[in-house]
């Protein structure tokens, strides 16, 4: 029962079974055309024997007339000539006739129904026929004959019919048995034995398939088969990078924290100066260290493949805006950049302040250095309102527009890179960061002037959003 589980074995059965019901109706109007060419070929021998005692004018012997009856298989034969009905041959009838079938102008359901009738009914009948002389020796032939043999020969004939077909079908589903094995069942194999190889070791790229099929439906099969097993491995070599790269950025972060920690020290000494500059930038000092001791202790956790969920609480905007825009303003030094913020002094959102910073600056600082490329005055928009749905924050520039490549692949680490050099990360650890707190980063223009990113914040994150976005691998 093995054959019959697989493709090739099932198709044998269903092509056996399809062409055996196929010659069944090809079998019952067969039948019926037997039925008829037997009791035509009776009508016909009987049409001869009458015509040969009609070319006598003698009265014939009985023992002659029973032998001609014999012969043609019938007990009487009525001949109509000249519109005289002529009894020319007569036997004694064993039995009443039983029922007269017309075969001049019998339509073809009426022959099958007979035919049919005949087969099903074993008792042995005296029947009339009527069919028209042969060269049109008279006007009609009647005659008498016992079903009991016209049954047997159609019986005969039936099974011969039936092994004929039980052949045909055999033979038939053999050769399509063995043509669908070559070109169907065998390239199938092929590629799930690739398949099962490319398991193995999907890194290795010299297992990737190669498309041979001919049959087309087969090859963009193979094709289809091939690009998934291609993305695959690069996506898989491209986790190794990242898990290797995460290993390093571990260790660095661990000396950079005990450094930061250091400087952090220093700095609080600082703040004492009487210096007036001094005792202004100090705070901002200590905040952007203590925020890089924050992000580097959030590193050493990278094996965990985790960002940490948000904690939401509620803060005013402009200030963190504020901060980032005034540590902006130092990097950019001596570049005619004009920052313009258009917050409400009011406006109370609902984040993570840290992720939120990191994703603005991230942000920012993009622009600002895009601007800084072309070495020309240039303008950074910052903006933020609120709505029924959530917060909006948006951050345009005047800078040259976004590369091709870096639109095809914006938020895709190591892809989405920027500015020549760089790794792609920030954009793809902002867009993650913001789908944490149940909002969306996108891009809504780039050209040639400029580039403006908005994200929304919902006011209330659905349950378990957070938790289920913050266990999204982190870049």
């Amino acid at each position: 029962m093995k054959l019959f589980n697989t493709l090739s074995g099932r198709f044998l059965l269903l092509t056996a079974l399809f062409v055996m019901l196929a010659e069944i109706l090809i079998f019952v109007p067969s039948v019926a055309r037997f039925r008829e060419d037997y009791i035509m070929s009776r009508l016909e021998r009987a049409q001869i024997a009458s015509l040969a005692l009609l070319a006598t004018d003698e009265m014939i012997d009985e023992n002659l007339e029973r032998e001609l009856l014999a012969n043609a298989e019938v007990y009487n034969v009525v001949l109509r000539r000249d519109e005289v009905r002529q009894l020319v041959l007569s036997s004694p009838i064993p039995a009443p006739i039983w029922r007269s079938y017309d075969l001049r102008e019998a339509p073809a359901w009426e022959l099958i129904r007979d035919a049919i009738a005949c087969l099903v009914d074993p008792t042995d009948r005296i029947i009339r026929v009527i069919g028209d002389p042969v060269r049109q020796a008279g006007l009609l032939i009647e005659a008498t004959m016992d079903t009991g043999p016209l049954r047997s020969a159609m019986i005969d004939y039936g099974l011969r019919i039936l092994g004929l077909s039980a052949v045909i079908s055999a033979v038939t589903a053999l050769l399509l048995f063995l043509a669908v094995r070559r070109l169907l069942v065998t390239p199938i194999r092929r590629v799930v034995r690739q398949m099962s190889l490319y398991a193995e070791a999907p890194e290795d790229a010299r297992r990737v398939i190669v498309p041979e099929a001919r049959v087309a439906e087969l090859r963009e099969a193979e094709e289809a088969l091939q690009s998934l097993e291609q993305q695959l491995t690069a996506a898989l070599r491209q986790r190794e990078r990242l898990a290797q790269l995460g290993g390093g950025v571990a260790k660095v972060s661990h000396d950079l924290r005990n450094i930061l920690t250091t400087a952090q020290l220093l700095v609080d000494r600082i703040e004492g100066s009487d210096d007036p500059m001094v005792k202004r930038s100090a705070p901002k000092l200590v905040a952007s260290i203590s925020r890089a001791v924050g992000l580097c202790e959030s590193t050493l956790a990278f094996g965990k493949a985790d960002e940490p969920p948000p904690a939401l609480t509620r803060f005013n905007l402009g200030g963190l805006v504020r901060d980032i825009v005034e540590s902006e303003e130092l990097a950019a030094g001596e570049a005619e950049i004009d920052f313009v913020t258009d917050i409400p002094a009011a406006l109370t959102i609902r984040a993570d302040q840290e992720q939120l910073h990191r994703v603005l600056t991230n942000l920012i600082r993009n622009a600002r250095q895009a601007i800084e490329a072309t070495g020309k005055s240039g303008t950074i928009e910052i903006g933020a309102g609120e709505d029924e749905a959530g917060w909006w924050i948006r951050v345009g520039d005047t800078g040259p527009g976004l590369p091709e490549k870096a639109r095809e692949h914006l938020f895709r680490p190591f892809q989405g890179g920027i500015r020549k050099g760089g790794s792609g990360l920030g954009l793809a650890i902002a867009s993650e960061l913001i789908r944490g707190h149940g909002g969306r980063l996108e891009l809504l223009k780039t050209g040639e002037t400029g580039t403006e990113f908005i994200l929304h914040l919902p006011r209330e994150v659905q349950a378990g959003e957070a938790t289920a976005a913050a266990k999204v691998p982190a870049v």
